[in-house]
């Protein structure tokens, strides 16, 4: 089922067309990508199976057809704590002590909530991991981070936080507001912008997630006698269980079944939260600018000038202890970068492991989003998402809108 549904303006078609091959060539089974410009979606897009098991039923995606994320769940999570600074209930430069007194201890008093959203704060680990069931009840991860010792001094070094970031802004926000994160952004973001894009995925929504594809096996050893390559440092890293790149990725043993509906309900703000196309694209199209409301008044737009100034400044840049190659961070946000290539370098936003990348270009007025069922080996720069982005930069830069 590779029959292209949905729209495109004229000018776009490029979009279309990387879509298509996608779907076609570079293996994806079933996707949606969103674009929007000046708060009005220009690319709205869908194909394929719903579940990318093969031996699922074999149901088509549709427009409303939702998917789990993985780390594109930073960039709405991150959106919290803007908005909360933004109205003046937390201060990003304020010790996380502040709101979270027992996090005080071990060496973490001077850990800022701004050294949280950019990977400063050295807590990429955690000395026993935990379990699946342990990681989603919203109490043990906390816990575990607060009487966890930084592997480095905070503030002085990055390196992804890629599952404790979310235990970590999810306590800072529970603790300043009385409401978990996942709620948080319910209330004050999702429903008032009409958003497919959930932190904790509410019972009545559920039919529509598609199924994740397995986690692809390691490729097979070289024949004998064929020169092998060296492995690249980041697999190595991956393979050596005493470094912070194994140990950041396995902060939860086992791995989580993402198909697991108590995986999707569950609030984990580092990469639980389930979406559409359409709602992660709408998201960051809001925080650039008002997007398109119709039927419910004006259009809105979430970030200030001010705070969408602080979401784009550079945080951390440079070799990452974790994910072993030169990352960039804004305050909560991947920024345009080679390792993680976005429209151009005014953009930030996140992808997720294996597929997923949404983000904002403010100088453009474009909010992205694509997600897919089909888990490839990609970290930050998946081939189908980054074919995409080539077709809408070629749009842009010929004019063609």
């Amino acid at each position: 089922m590779t029959d292209v549904q949905g729209t495109v303006t004229a000018g776009f078609e490029p979009v279309l067309s990387a879509f298509r091959t996608n779907l076609t060539e570079r293996g994806d089974v079933g996707a949606a990508v969103t674009v929007y410009r000046d708060g009005r979606p220009v690319v709205d897009l869908w194909a394929g199976r719903a579940d990318a098991d093969a031996d699922a039923p074999a149901r088509p995606w549709r427009r409303e057809t939702a998917q789990v994320i993985r780390s594109a769940t930073k960039g709405p999570a991150a959106a919290v704590l803007h908005l909360l600074q933004q109205r003046g209930r937390i201060d990003l430069d304020a010790p996380v002590g502040t709101y979270w007194p027992e996090f005080k201890a071990h060496g973490k008093e001077r850990v800022l909530v701004r050294h949280l959203l950019a990977h400063r704060a050295g807590l990429p680990v955690l000395d026993t991991p935990l379990t699946p069931e342990e990681a989603r009840d919203g109490v043990s991860g906390p816990a575990a981070l607060a009487a966890q010792s930084p592997l480095w001094e905070p503030g002085t070094a990055h390196g992804y936080h890629a599952h404790t970031y979310g235990w970590l802004l999810g306590e800072v926000v529970a603790r300043a507001t009385g409401r978990t994160l996942g709620r948080w952004f319910a209330e004050e973001i999702a429903d008032p912008l009409g958003l497919d894009l959930w932190i904790g995925l509410p019972d009545a929504e559920a039919p529509r997630v598609g199924r994740l594809a397995p986690v692809p096996a390691p490729e097979p050893p070289a024949s004998a006698g064929l020169r092998v390559r060296p492995k690249p440092d980041v697999a190595r890293a991956h393979e050596d269980p005493d470094s912070p790149t194994r140990r950041a990725f396995g902060v939860v043993d086992p791995l989580p079944d993402e198909n697991d509906p108590a995986h999707r309900a569950a609030e984990q703000p580092s990469s639980g939260a389930v979406a559409t196309a359409h709602g992660l694209a709408r998201f960051y199209a809001a925080l650039v600018g008002p997007v398109e409301d119709a039927g419910r008044g004006p259009g809105r737009r979430l970030y200030v000038p001010a705070t969408l100034a602080l979401a784009r400044t550079e945080e951390s840049v440079g070799p990452d202890r974790v994910l072993v190659v030169r990352t960039r961070f804004g305050s909560g946000y991947m920024l345009h970068h080679p390792s993680s290539p976005m429209l151009s370098p005014n953009s930030f936003g996140h992808p997720g492991r294996g597929g997923p990348l949404a983000f904002a270009d403010p100088e453009t007025g474009i909010g992205f989003g694509y997600v897919t069922n089909g888990m490839q080996r990609s970290v930050t720069s998946d081939p189908r998402a980054q074919a995409l982005v080539r077709a809408l930069r070629t749009c842009l830069r010929d004019g063609r809108h």
